[in-house]
């Protein structure tokens, strides 16, 4: 493998992908991109994120490792509106969830591992909270690599992400500590032994999330909305928005950027209490990192590690965190924190409404609510709540909110502060005899 560099040699900064738009001419508008849907018999065009290939213009054609991703969908959610405020016809969910490995993380791993194959890569690795591990082990299949290479922290993935690692093949490394752990551990092996890196360290990871944007303006027939919602973990998914939209407006595609609102677990909240307590911004690419220095050391001093029943977003050091200070600045964007009992009521909305999600999706409704409850979003506004992954992601968490076993939820939900199921579909238990089924249908119907 030729030698990867995904951080600056010189200030360890995370590098971008950086693209001559006079030697890659973009589309004259976004609506030429409809012309595709003509020629889904092939695998570009089929592709949610390599249909836009004009807007990543990396790699020939013959590089790209697709598996049919980002055949996702924008939909309207009149019933969830009502739950956060809004008038009918206004708030949307982007449905990730319907990826081959059921996340959004799809839409990167297709760049990233596109990119391995230019490097001629020859085996790769990640660390994970769950979704990552699922969508790399995917990939390597797809790519014909061998075992991919997976650090969780100890007993931080859900068993539906487990489940998916295994199954696909992936050799799971599970190290004492959380995901910020697993995370240093995995770039110096990675350095060590020569290993492609499929984090959101790599910018070419971005660089297919980017397309999410593409398909929810494609949604709305390419009028940007007032508001993109979603969940706050690694920054990856901010990062690459905040990009999309500063390169779409470079280019003169759209009239404006959309505000952002990136949602962390309050057991996981370091953005917000950078951005929203400490008043840490991207001041013309000079934040003042000395200030999450500072958070990261106080966070050390105590002990504290990341803790919520949001696992996917459940990380206390963000490697994005410069590049999502830059979507906040490029979208106006705003920080909020939901605590489990927000994000498990707001699952329970979403999942009533037509979707089945996992706890750090509905991060973005819970926030959504909030802001809307906050005044900061109208409730004419036009909003996106991002779904990052499916509902069986997580079914422990799903049970034990909706079911009648005390244990289970004391066990997987109290200990994090979830104190009550607001909107739970209990099993209803009935004798094994006709009549009392009739009568519990009739009564519980």
């Amino acid at each position: 493998m030729a030698e990867v560099h995904f951080d600056c040699p010189r200030c360890g900064d995370l590098l971008d992908v950086c693209y001559d738009w006079d030697r890659t001419p973009p589309p004259r508008g976004l609506s030429d991109f409809e012309a595709k849907w003509s020629n889904r018999n092939d695998p570009l065009c089929f592709s949610g994120v390599w249909r836009f290939r004009e807007l990543l213009p990396f790699g020939r054609p013959e590089h790209v490792v697709t598996i049919g991703e980002g055949q996702t969908v924008l939909q309207q959610a009149d019933a969830v509106a009502r739950y956060v405020g809004l008038n009918p016809g206004r708030l949307f969910l982007q449905y990730e969830g319907l990826n081959p490995s059921g996340s959004f993380k799809d839409n990167g791993m297709t760049a990233a591992f596109t990119h391995a194959r230019m490097v001629t890569a020859r085996r790769a690795a990640c660390a994970s909270t769950g979704n990552t591990s699922a969508s790399l082990a995917v990939f390597c299949s797809a790519a014909s690599l061998p075992k991919p290479i997976v650090f969780v922290g100890s007993g931080k993935i859900a068993y539906g992400k487990l489940a998916q690692a295994l199954d696909y093949g992936a050799l799971t490394i599970q190290i004492v500590g959380d995901f910020d752990d697993a995370m240093m551990r995995v770039q110096q092996v990675a350095r060590q032994i020569g290993l492609y890196l499929a984090n959101s360290v790599n910018p070419f990871r971005l660089e297919g999330q980017k397309t999410i944007m593409y398909r929810i303006l494609e949604g709305l027939r390419w009028e940007v909305p007032e508001w993109i919602v979603v969940p706050g973990g690694n920054l990856g998914n901010s990062s690459a928005f905040g990009k999309a939209f500063a390169e779409l407006l470079e280019l003169g595609l759209i009239p404006r950027a959309p505000r952002l609102a990136i949602i962390n677990a309050a057991g996981a909240n370091t953005l917000y209490e950078l951005v929203e307590k400490q008043g840490l911004t991207w001041n013309n690419g000079r934040p003042d990192m000395s200030r999450a220095e500072a958070h990261y050391a106080s966070l050390d001093a105590a002990g504290k590690k990341a803790n919520t029943i949001a696992s996917a977003i459940e990380i206390n050091r963000p490697v994005n965190l410069k590049k999502a200070l830059r979507a906040l600045a490029i979208c106006d964007g705003v920080v909020r924190e939901a605590t489990d009992q927000e994000i498990l009521d707001a699952k329970a909305k979403v999942g009533t409404g037509g979707f089945g999600c996992e706890p750090a999706s509905a991060a973005s409704v819970a926030g959504a609510k909030l802001l809307r409850a906050e005044g900061i979003i109208g409730p004419d506004e036009r909003v996106v709540c991002i779904l990052t992954g499916h509902l069986l992601k997580d079914p422990v968490a799903t049970v034990a909110y909706h079911g009648t076993d005390q244990k289970q939820f004391d066990e997987v939900l109290g200990k994090r502060g979830v104190r009550r199921a607001s909107f739970a579909n209990r099993p209803v238990v009935v004798p094994n005899d006709l009549n009392e089924i009739i009568r519990a249908i009739e009564l519980y119907s």
